[in-house]
């Protein structure tokens, strides 16, 4: 595996000073699935194309999570990019991506704690832009204080996103129900981008990921043939 997220994550175990030790990692895992190889994920890993792209800043040990769904839209949209985020240094490749003129970027955040004067509900494309959606990579708590201390994101508008499902990830709950996880929030954009094709797809495989994660936990076989298993065979 070679996107921007299992990278980021070879980098932050390289500068880990200890072992990170995670729920259930008695069990070895398959590298590329984050599973255990038993309900392994690779063969459901599918392709589809998006004119989209994703910008993760991923709070310290998110990388290294087997719950995280970053990775997930890594697997799924191409043009994902990631970076760990710290409030003292600013990643200079970070930058010179937000600088690049081919992009668009929206920072996706709650509307409700921004100036109403930044917040915008709809992806409006410019001069042929291309969107690219800035995503907080991390818990609730993390990513207010991510975004209040991040001011070279404060040019950018601020995407809230007022979408009335409620949240289905069921690997690492919310206390709110309209908190969703990184993947969920990269589905509604890139929906609200008009790339639906790539947005179901991405949902799919994430409802995909959270079974095989809770069967391998729960010891409960896999059904290839169920809704979501299904929609993704098409895109393999």
């Amino acid at each position: 595996m070679t996107h921007a997220v299992s990278r980021l994550r070879d980098e932050r175990l390289a500068r880990s000073t200890k072992p990170f030790v995670a729920r259930g990692s008695r069990a070895p895992r398959c590298p590329d699935c984050r599973v255990i190889f038993s309900y392994c994920l690779c063969a459901w890993r599918p392709s589809v194309e998006a004119n989209s792209a994703m910008c993760l800043l991923m709070y310290d040990t998110e990388p290294l999570k087997p719950t995280n769904t970053g990775w997930l839209i890594a697997d799924v949209i191409k043009d994902t990019y990631a970076f760990g985020w710290s409030r003292l240094e600013v990643d200079p490749e970070l930058l010179a991506l937000l600088d690049d003129p081919q992009w668009q970027p929206y920072i996706v955040f709650p509307g409700e704690f921004v100036a109403k004067e930044r917040v915008v509900t709809q992806v409006r494309r410019d001069d042929g832009k291309r969107p690219l959606f800035i995503l907080l990579d991390a818990t609730w708590t993390e990513a207010r204080k991510m975004f209040r201390k991040s001011p070279y994101l404060e040019r950018f508008p601020v995407l809230s996103l007022e979408p009335e499902q409620i949240s289905r990830y069921r690997l690492r709950r919310s206390r709110r129900d309209d908190h969703f996880c990184t993947a969920e929030v990269a589905a509604l954009c890139l929906e609200l981008a008009d790339d639906s094709q790539a947005s179901s797809v991405l949902d799919a495989y994430l409802d995909v990921f959270s079974a095989h994660y809770l069967g391998a936990k729960f010891q409960n076989p896999i059904d290839p043939d169920d809704t979501a298993h299904t929609q993704l065979k098409a895109f393999l």
